[in-house]
């Protein structure tokens, strides 16, 4: 069974705008590409999808997944053991932290004192030592005098201190999600409306957008804003992706 990028993307739960970008720095290209520009995949590339699926949810970088499955001598069938061995390690610390929740709980219940280690019983202190090293690898070595001042930031945060950034940060990434689903929003109505008069195409909808730019039309854009044309070009171009 062959799969348009629409349906591989529904059924993956990855998003049409990745698949787009995956193929173009060569990690999962599609099986053919029709005349009209339509991508289809088959079962190999999404076998292949899950593979770079599971090595995401593993901490690999895409650019280390690209060099692990160009190897030649790779082995789905063991890499898929290797991932599962992996798993169950990451399942049995997750067990190990509902644990230390279930202790903390009588702790303060007052049903039972917890030792102070035990507090800290599951936790992986790995996975901090590795962000800091993507941190570093991606930043280079002024990134150190950042880090450093984070931890010196927040040496003395309590709980309290820790659970208001947190709500701080779910709030701002709820409230992006609520911009991101407006914009697509007026963009679709700026797209059907553009339909009252031609119909466009994936491809026209994009020129459409450069033309507001580089034309007169995007004086009857400026008189709302002064960067509005570069704004709505952008945001077609992103919405087009997905016609």
């Amino acid at each position: 069974m062959d799969y348009t990028v629409k349906k591989l993307a529904k059924i993956s739960g990855v998003s049409v705008r990745t698949l787009h970008y995956y193929d173009e720095i060569g990690l999962l290209q599609p099986s053919y590409i029709k005349p009209n520009g339509y991508r289809y995949y088959r079962e190999k590339e999404l076998l292949q999808l899950q593979q770079i699926l599971f090595f995401r949810e593993l901490g690999f970088e895409l650019k280390k997944i690209a060099q692990i499955l160009r190897k030649g001598d790779f082995d789905k069938m063991a890499a898929l053991h290797a991932q599962k061995k992996v798993l169950h390690s990451e399942i049995e610390r997750m067990g190990e932290l509902i644990h230390t929740i279930d202790r903390t709980i009588g702790h303060l219940g007052g049903k039972k004192k917890m030792k102070e280690e035990e507090m800290y019983h599951g936790f992986n202190q790995e996975k901090q030592a590795e962000y800091e090293r993507q941190v570093m690898e991606y930043f280079g070595e002024k990134a150190k005098t950042h880090i450093e001042e984070s931890k010196e930031n927040v040496k003395n945060w309590n709980k309290s201190d820790w659970q208001q950034s947190e709500n701080e940060f779910e709030k701002i990434c709820l409230d992006l999600a609520e911009l991101m689903k407006k914009k697509e929003d007026v963009i679709r109505r700026h797209y059907q409306w553009l339909q009252q008069f031609w119909t466009p195409t994936k491809e026209t909808y994009i020129q459409h957008g450069k033309f507001i730019v580089d034309s007169e039309l995007r004086e009857a854009y400026k008189k709302f804003h002064p960067q509005m044309p570069e704004f709505i070009a952008q945001a077609i171009r992103e919405f087009a992706e997905d016609l």
